[in-house]
């Protein structure tokens, strides 16, 4: 239990008070209360920094990079925000079955960001599942950017799209199979640059102006 010495009845604000500028409000508490000592401390009603946000509940060390928030008013009305200066580590499910959902993550509006500004990502499991829902054509899609290169190695690559597909390269492009390579199509149409300067009897040159707008 907390010793009588290492109690703080807070009856003033905690943040600094001033004249609030033109459309911010500066927040004043008058119940505050603060327990804790050289280690750390947990309050109710903390007032944060800049007088614009109220925490409702506050966990917090002597280092100020290591706390843990729960705002309940202001511009991060609602927010719950852990920050720390090293790791940051969950782990559950040690009771549950393979099958089962043992981390849920749900943003019921917005986004979802994970980044690691200085660092790799990973992503491991038995599967790995990516599922796009989306409503009317305007979801339901994956995007994935790179700067340099995009590698997948694996036993086997079947992609499967049922409406069509495209591969495009400003530069060069390879197939290549040391087995049997097969190549099927209702009928096949391969063209070169000689038709940008005499058309082909099907349409080469059409073509050729389409793929170069595509890939430039």
């Amino acid at each position: 239990m907390p010793q009588s010495d290492n109690i703080k009845n807070v009856k003033v604000t905690t943040g600094v008070l001033q004249e609030p500028d033109k459309g911010t409000t500066t927040k004043q508490n008058y119940t505050a209360i603060r327990y804790g000592n050289e280690k750390g401390s947990l309050a109710f009603g903390h007032i944060h920094k800049d007088a614009a946000v109220t925490s409702g509940v506050m966990l917090r060390t002597p280092d100020a990079k290591h706390q843990f928030s729960l705002d309940i008013d202001g511009e991060r009305k609602g927010w719950t925000t852990s920050t720390g200066p090293g790791n940051f580590q969950v782990e559950c499910g040690s009771a549950n079955e393979e099958d089962q959902d043992s981390l849920i993550l749900n943003a019921k509006n917005g986004n979802i960001m994970i980044t690691a500004t200085n660092g790799k990502i990973r992503m491991q499991g038995t599967d790995i599942e990516i599922i796009a829902i989306g409503d009317k054509g305007d979801g339901g899609n994956i995007k994935i950017d790179a700067t340099e290169t995009i590698r997948v190695e694996s036993k086997k690559y079947i992609n499967n799209a049922k409406m069509m597909y495209q591969i495009f390269s400003p530069q060069r492009g390879e197939i290549l199979s040391n087995g049997v390579l097969k190549i099927y199509g209702g009928m096949v149409r391969g063209i070169t640059a000689a038709c940008s300067k005499k058309d082909s009897k099907v349409g080469g040159k059409r073509l050729l102006q389409l793929w170069n707008r595509l890939t430039n």
